[in-house]
């Protein structure tokens, strides 16, 4: 039996369960098909308008690191061949790194990230999203933020393998064009038909009840607006609350599932307080 002496022994921390809570979206919206025409249609328009213009992202080579041996080596080549071109002059023939307009550029939004942005400042006319990206979580958002700008967006198949190798880019999950985008506005008036509309319940509800809101405030005569303020703002409360009681009929809500429930472990739980004994005189 192995003794273990006074002081050597120590008590190990359990670790610490972490927690993330997430919210769990009851509606399961997804990106609508585009057919097989539009889509060859939407890449050929795509394909030729950004060989016409020429934009191209130009990255710079990478120097390698030469080892003093090769240097010794270049300088006796140098010496014997002063009648060839330097390097500097074959530099300065190619492209400097960079966009090749950055004027142009700034008429796109390339990537998910950008596009986010311009849609939250309803910057975009049109909204293009690949396919391919996985998970689809990273695309799945743009649907809501699409539909709440009234700008229209569609997954469109194999669009990284045609776009990104003519723009010089790696891949291009999300194209948006912009709306003062005039070398664009042909492709944009012809692209916008081929895409079909978005569908979100709670989006399309909304633009009921302001469609009818617009019709009642056609018909009102030009004494009732001129009331006065209080009259006015009990009148837009009357009509938020007539647009809100919207038929829900066709509304399917998806059950709520919970994987696991787990205690948050950095509540402090405060001990209970002991009860004074009341001491007889």
């Amino acid at each position: 039996m192995s003794v273990i002496q006074q002081g050597t022994a120590s008590l190990r921390k359990a670790k610490k369960t972490t927690v993330k809570n997430c919210l769990d979206n009851p509606f399961d919206i997804q990106w609508k098909t585009i057919d097989g025409d539009n889509m060859h249609f939407i890449l050929q328009t795509l394909e030729e308008s950004i060989k016409q213009i020429g934009l191209k992202k130009v990255e710079a080579p990478r120097k390698k690191k030469r080892s003093s041996t090769k240097k010794q080596m270049e300088r006796k080549c140098d010496a014997s061949n002063n009648e060839l071109p330097t390097a500097e002059e074959t530099e300065g023939n190619q492209q400097a790194p960079g966009w090749t307009d950055i004027s142009i550029r700034r008429q796109l939004a390339i990537g998910v990230n950008e596009v986010t942005k311009g849609l939250e400042k309803n910057e975009l006319l049109l909204l293009l999203v690949c396919k391919s990206a996985k998970p689809a979580m990273i695309t799945s958002h743009l649907i809501q933020l699409s539909a709440s700008r009234d700008t229209p967006a569609g997954q469109v198949p194999r669009l990284s393998e045609t776009i990104a190798p003519l723009l010089g880019l790696t891949s291009v999950l999300a194209l948006g064009f912009k709306r003062q985008s005039d070398k664009f506005t042909d492709v944009i008036e012809a692209i916008i038909p081929k895409i079909p509309a978005l569908e979100v319940p709670w989006f399309q509800y909304r633009a009921e009840g302001s469609a009818a809101n617009a019709d009642s405030s056609e018909i009102h005569e030009p004494e009732q607006l001129e009331e006065t303020v209080e009259d006015e703002h009990t009148s837009q409360k009357r009509k938020r609350t007539d647009s809100n009681q919207c038929d829900l009929s066709d509304v399917i809500l998806q059950p709520l599932k919970i994987k696991k429930v787990v205690p948050n472990p950095n509540k402090i739980k405060k001990p209970p307080r002991k009860k004074k004994k009341a001491f007889s005189a």
